[in-house]
């Protein structure tokens, strides 16, 4: 009896042994499989071409947005170079005061030879941009008008014509104003420049609300070509009101 006792102990012990023997051959032949993928993985890592960087791959290829470093998109010129910031009045001055080689004084001259005893009422540079000319306005001493048109290039003026539309009121308050007008021409524009620096190209004699007589002056600057006009009393060179026009 002690005999198989000791049998039965003897084999419950060996059955664990074995039972760890199974085990650590188990665990030997996963650890054989895992170690065959891993070699499996290695090789296909070694013949595949690795993964492309998506940081490199869009620094590569140009975003469909942005133009191509091979064709920039050409640069717009500059408003300063190209005149592009300059307003349709400027431009036209721009293009007319610089082809002006007589004055709006000579001009006035020329015309009132035209008409013998007459008083100069307003002059005003016009078009056309090749060929300028001065448009001048003289009256007699009865207030008739009379319109001339002097060459602003060559001086030469053109035959006077009568202002057909005046009635005699028109006459006789054309007649009054410049009787009231004791600053010339000349002193009005004189005051006008020694304010702007430019070229005078509008003198015209008219009336304050008040009725007092005034010249309204017109001096471009040939730095920015803006036109600075400025009322002056025709009795006392006062300067009543001065208007930078930037347009």
């Amino acid at each position: 009896m002690a005999i198989k006792s000791n049998d039965a102990v003897v084999r419950r012990r060996r059955l664990p042994v074995a039972r760890a023997l199974g085990v650590v051959c188990a665990v030997a032949a996963a650890g054989g499989l895992l170690t065959g993928c891993g070699q499996d993985d290695k090789a296909d890592t070694a013949t595949k071409s690795p993964p492309a960087d998506p940081l490199r791959a869009a620094a590569a290829s140009p975003s469909p947005t942005s133009p191509s470093p091979a064709s920039p998109s050409p640069a717009s010129p500059s408003p300063s170079a190209s005149g592009e910031n300059l307003t349709e009045d400027q431009a036209e001055r721009k293009a007319i005061v610089p082809k002006v080689k007589v004055g709006y004084d000579k001009a006035l001259d020329a015309a009132l030879k035209a008409v013998p005893g007459a008083k100069p009422v307003s002059i005003d540079l016009k078009g056309p941009r090749d060929h300028p000319t001065w448009k001048a306005e003289v009256a007699s001493a009865d207030g008739t008008g009379h319109t001339v048109r002097v060459d602003a290039v060559t001086g030469k003026a053109g035959q006077a014509r009568t202002d057909a539309d005046q009635d005699s009121d028109d006459k006789r308050e054309l007649a009054d104003r410049l009787k009231k007008a004791t600053v010339t021409v000349q002193q009005a524009a004189k005051a006008a420049t020694d304010r702007t620096k430019g070229t005078v190209t509008s003198v015209d004699l008219g009336d304050t609300d008040q009725g007092t007589p005034k010249w309204s002056v017109d001096v471009v600057d040939t730095s920015d070509w803006n036109k600075t006009t400025y009322d002056i009393d025709a009795t006392d060179r006062k300067i009543l009101r001065e208007h930078v026009d930037r347009d």
